[in-house]
């Protein structure tokens, strides 16, 4: 065997054992690189005599072609076996179920669905939402809803104050969305019917209380509403929101620096087995409070209560969400834990209404 037949055996061998294109582009050009075997060897004809350059020319050229041919083949092999193995981790198993479109997989928080079913209740008795911000002033978060100098809400363990600003006042973090209604009232003429939902801030924690929840006012200012009609409109809500066919509730007295008179609402229920069932049973449930807008407030937001009367009312969403879906602690509704929203939250799709039903 010549040298030429043993440096093609080496090359072939090497072109064959290369498991990549790396490696592959490693033989060539140990072999047809600028300083490869086979290029040092062409550089050899140019000091050969005529009849030496027939002699060995083609059998060096042949070499080169023959190590090209292999390098090409080689290189398509490989490139078919990337394919191949590319082929065979993006396959599709046909035989497994679809996946869920995400707007099938999403879920509403049981917060925004109760807000939605609230929404939807009022809209069906005139009533409209109003918005404000989150940060208050005094005047709107206490003054104007006729909470004395010396009230407890007032105080720093019950109510998160910011710093002073520039000018010395001190502004709060809604301790309730009541100044939503002094906003309304200094800015709408009556008559007025709104609700006013959002996130309001005390210093509270444990398993039915958390420093932020969410909460609901009504308010209803014209020349005739009384407290028929707020029984009327309590009433309507519950059974609706409940969905049962009527309840029954229990007004008891009590005070509100905002309204006068005030009452604490209770609602019929029963408590059998552990589970609480409205429109049943022996039992009470307070739920709410409410009470005719007091003449103060009326007077501190521009209205003559000689003229307009009206009547207000308010409760956490945060509560009826639980007592609505049997939802043990309040805690978890803001814990961002995507297996308990699985659980208890709402396909996006099943919006509430009185006509396909509040809860889809």
């Amino acid at each position: 065997m010549t040298d030429l037949d043993t440096l093609e055996g080496d090359l072939l061998a090497q072109v064959a054992a290369a498991s990549d294109e790396a490696a592959l582009d490693g033989v060539r050009v140990a072999a047809l690189g600028k300083k490869g075997s086979v290029s040092e060897l062409l550089k050899t004809l140019g000091a050969m005599t005529p009849d030496e350059r027939k002699v060995r020319g083609p059998l060096i050229n042949g070499l080169r072609d023959r190590v090209q041919g292999a390098l090409g083949a080689r290189r398509e092999a490989l490139a078919e076996a990337a394919l191949s193995a590319r082929l065979s981790a993006e396959r599709i198993d046909v035989t497994l179920p679809v996946r869920e479109a995400p707007e099938v997989r999403g879920r509403i928080h049981p917060i925004s669905q109760v807000m939605d079913e609230i929404a939807a209740i009022f809209a069906a008795m005139g009533f409209s939402v109003a918005e404000g911000p989150d940060i208050e002033t005094d005047d709107y978060n206490f003054t104007a809803l006729n909470f004395p100098p010396g009230h407890p809400a007032r105080e720093m363990h019950d109510t998160f104050f910011l710093a002073p600003d520039r000018n010395g006042q001190r502004k709060v973090l809604r301790t309730h969305t009541s100044p939503v209604q002094i906003r309304t009232m200094r800015s709408k003429a009556p008559p007025i019917r709104v609700i006013c939902p959002g996130r309001t801030y005390r210093h509270d924690s444990d398993q039915t209380h958390t420093p932020m929840f969410h909460q609901v006012e009504g308010l209803v200012i014209d020349k005739t509403a009384n407290i028929a009609n707020l029984k009327w409109v309590l009433e309507e809500f519950c059974r609706t929101f409940f969905e049962v066919e009527a309840v029954k509730m229990r007004f008891r007295p009590s005070f509100f620096p905002f309204t006068e008179p005030s009452a604490e609402v209770d609602i019929q229920c029963s408590r059998k087995g552990g589970e609480i069932r409205f429109g049943e049973g022996t039992d009470w449930l307070e739920i709410l409070g409410c009470g005719m807008v007091h003449p103060n407030v009326l007077r501190n937001c521009g209205l003559d209560p000689d003229s307009v009367q009206g009547f207000a009312f308010g409760m956490g969403i945060d509560r009826i969400a639980m007592l609505k879906y049997g939802m043990p602690d309040l805690r978890p509704f803001f814990e961002a834990d995507a297996r308990w929203l699985d659980h208890y939250g709402f396909r996006p799709l099943d919006i509430p209404s009185l006509v396909s039903g509040l809860t889809g």
